[in-house]
């Protein structure tokens, strides 16, 4: 599905299907703006002001939500700290401004950890029904602290392996607790690390398989 643009007097919003993780913020917080279960046209942009479109689409965990401007106001910036929140049983979340093999991605998004998703490198949320069990509470790696925290951060999928991840990052627990600080990472994406969530090698015995 392509990315679908609805356009409002103050904002455009734009909503990325295969990005979705069905978090349910949007739909929850503000169902007025982002009405479930309807036919035909479900996100209204003018039953909010631009700062509160804003909210809703940083609230977005996966980057399914982004916005546009229609006036000179800033749009949505980088944050200040790279992280990677490690979700219980589900994905990593990360927040910076990505790039993936070159191409930007946003400022937000969720990357599959179970190796199962069918859209990989992205969640599609194939961990529930592949039962998958992971921690969001990995042990803390001591680390120093990092002489800067944001700046580029660059993810490339290695082919049938985890994920090489290059710039500013610190890896935290779902509970925001800090697990470890770097410059470069190895990311487990085939669910069966015994190091979760860095990779140990072990993509390589089970044989996993990705197109990216």
């Amino acid at each position: 599905m392509a990315t679908e643009s609805v356009a409002g007097k103050r904002v455009i919003v734009l909503f990325d299907d295969s990005r979705c993780i069905h978090s349910r913020h949007c739909t929850l917080d503000r169902p007025d703006v982002f009405v479930p279960g309807v036919e035909g046209q479900w996100i209204h942009p003018d039953n909010a002001t631009a700062e509160e479109i804003a909210e809703i689409a940083h609230n977005c965990p996966s980057g399914a939500i982004s916005y546009q401007t229609r006036d000179d106001s800033p749009g949505e910036a980088a944050p200040l700290v790279n992280v990677a929140r490690v979700l219980e049983n589900g994905p990593l979340a990360l927040r910076a401004a990505i790039t993936i093999d070159g191409q930007p991605a946003g400022f937000r998004l969720t990357l599959c950890r179970c190796g199962a998703s069918r859209n990989k490198p992205f969640c599609d949320t194939s961990h529930a029904g592949a039962g998958f069990t992971a921690s969001g509470e990995p042990a803390t790696v001591e680390s120093a602290p990092l002489a800067q925290r944001d700046g580029p951060l660059e993810i490339h999928p290695i082919p049938n392996g985890p994920l090489r991840i290059k710039g500013n990052l610190e890896v935290i627990s779902g509970t925001g607790r800090t697990v470890n600080r770097m410059t470069e990472a190895w990311l487990c994406r085939c669910g069966h690390s015994g190091n979760k969530p860095f990779c140990d090698g072990t993509h390589k015995k089970v044989g996993f398989r990705s197109d990216q």
